[in-house]
């Protein structure tokens, strides 16, 4: 196995955490999962998005924090990959499209004191779907406080997502996901598992799923 550090990345209902799961599974790699129903904010969120966005925010950030902190000191002799469903600038971009600007620049003060103490994947894969899949994916988990979630809400965060991920620094395998069925299709789950035994170079690659 050619990385050690994994991450998945994509917007909501993109697949990371299927995915995330199926990777660790097959390379008995530790798990990082994403904490949602931990976050009080969340559901209050989609009912009133100006006043609960930034509470919703810092409590994610601090608790991706924890997750990611934790990953420095607990190093496991018998699982020797890593893999997880979220980037830590996940926070930034998130609060980029929810948060007031005065908030932003507040959150973005305290979000450049943490970013150094994070310890950045070898490697990124990022789930790209269309927003009606996305829809469809979310209405399909049926966590009620995200049937609410509209396109246009959808449409902004792929554009900050693919606006960053343009500029970073981390080798990406960027992933046409708009077919993806990683729990059914076996020959999916297989491309991908090709690609990860591949040494990358830095900068995008692409890979379309069969």
């Amino acid at each position: 196995m050619k990385y050690h550090f994994i991450t998945i990345e994509g917007n909501i209902g993109a697949g990371k955490t299927t995915l995330a799961h199926l990777l660790a599974r097959h390379y008995n790699a530790r798990l990082i999962l994403e904490q949602f129903a931990d976050n009080p904010f969340l559901p209050k969120f989609y009912e009133s998005p100006k006043q609960y966005a930034f509470p919703l925010e810092l409590f994610f950030m601090a608790e991706r924090y924890k997750q990611l902190k934790e990953l420095i000191h607990t190093k496991d002799l018998f699982q020797q990959v890593t893999v997880s469903d979220y980037l830590f600038i996940k926070c930034l971009l998130f609060a980029k499209v929810n948060l007031p600007e005065e908030e932003y620049r507040l959150y973005q003060k305290l979000f450049d004191i943490i970013y150094p103490q994070i310890v950045q994947p070898d490697l990124l894969i990022y789930l790209h779907a269309p927003v009606n899949k996305l829809q469809q994916n979310i209405r399909k988990r049926k966590r009620a406080y995200e049937q609410s979630i509209s396109d246009e809400y959808l449409f902004s965060l792929q554009e900050t997502y693919i606006t960053h991920i343009k500029h970073h620094s981390i080798k990406t395998i960027f992933i046409d996901a708009s077919n993806a069925d990683f729990l059914d299709n076996e020959k999916q789950l297989k491309v991908i598992l090709d690609a990860l035994e591949q040494d990358h170079d830095y900068g995008h690659h692409y890979l379309t799923l069969p």
